[in-house]
């Protein structure tokens, strides 16, 4: 039961994704971030203080013993997601969850099943999809007639060879840094999940995938494709139709603008994605909403990614359905 009209969030993890979204989170208006937790304490300390945040706590589960917290938003790497999430959950805490949630599908129906037993809210964080262009992006999508294809990417420059992101121990790769982005993004504009994938990846020294690319078949026939990874510097969102052409030059950072109808640009007024996000999950704790992102989208995305995986170590097709 939240005792105030705004919603009190944690930050589970200081790093760079969390400093992004605390970015415009002072503006949020029903929600406010009274703590952040790390493993240590010095590192929790100087993000409280760069953020204004009034407590520092050296360890996740000191964080989670505070009763002043009702929500958490988890942004410690990737093989930490589920487990970190089902002891929030466990703690009482609502969990906002960074992206990918996870790439397998039963450690999402265990969250779930564990948040709706303890009435708490559990969202997957992909903030592009509440951008306002992305809002009217899906407004355009019937003006380009019937969709024949869907294409994305995703991918930036990564010279660290010790970055988080390549550490197969923490669920690293490519896909699952920035290709899930691209995987959500080609989902939501055919409005249905996948019956079939193909995966093919280029492993960095660390056996990750550096590079990814892939192909989504949905049932209709519609085909999806991706490219993913951390060796060039592209972005991008499109739907092809038998008419015209919806594109987005920025669909998933959602700060330089770019939807275009055909050869018209459209303007949407800039919001921080962030922001917004949270605004949506405190609304959905404090019963004034839902949540944009539920089980059934996470799902989708859990059981997606882990094909694209399975078909890239085998070389064949894997197929969804049943």
């Amino acid at each position: 039961m939240i005792s105030s009209e705004k919603v009190r969030w944690g930050i589970l993890g200081p790093g760079g994704i969390a400093a992004r979204f605390m970015r415009d989170a002072g503006r949020a208006s029903n929600a406010v971030v009274v703590a952040a937790g790390s493993r240590n304490r010095e590192r929790a300390a100087e993000f409280a203080s760069r953020f204004g945040i009034p407590s520092a706590y050296g360890s996740y589960e000191a964080l989670l013993a505070d009763p002043q917290v009702d929500a958490v938003y988890v942004a410690v790497p990737n093989s930490l997601h589920h487990p970190m999430t089902m002891q929030a959950l466990a703690a009482g805490k609502h969990v906002l969850c960074e992206k990918p949630y996870t790439r397998h599908p039963e450690q999402v129906d265990e969250a779930f099943d564990a948040a709706e037993a303890a009435g708490l809210v559990l969202m997957e964080a992909f903030m592009w999809r509440h951008a306002p262009q992305v809002r009217r992006f899906l407004e355009l999508v019937p003006e380009v007639g019937e969709a024949q294809s869907i294409r994305t990417t995703f991918s930036f420059v990564l010279t660290n060879e010790v970055d988080v992101r390549l550490a197969a121990g923490l669920d690293g790769g490519g896909l699952m840094d920035v290709g899930c982005y691209c995987v959500s993004g080609s989902r939501l504009v055919a409005g249905v999940e996948p019956s079939r994938v193909f995966g093919w990846q280029v492993p960095a020294k660390s056996g990750v995938d550096e590079n990814f690319s892939g192909m989504l078949q949905f049932p209709s026939g519609l085909v999806a494709e991706f490219v993913t990874g951390f060796t060039s510097d592209h972005r991008s969102l499109e739907v092809i139709g038998s008419r015209t052409t919806l594109s987005l030059r920025d669909p998933w950072q959602a700060e330089l603008g770019g939807l275009r109808l055909g050869d018209r640009d459209v303007d949407v007024a800039w919001d921080d994605p962030y922001r917004l996000e949270m605004e949506n999950m405190s609304a959905a704790i404090l019963g004034d909403g839902q949540p944009l992102l539920g089980r059934a989208d996470a799902l989708g995305q859990a059981r997606t990614i882990d094909a694209l995986y399975r078909s890239a170590a085998s070389g064949a097709v894997v197929s969804l359905d049943g």
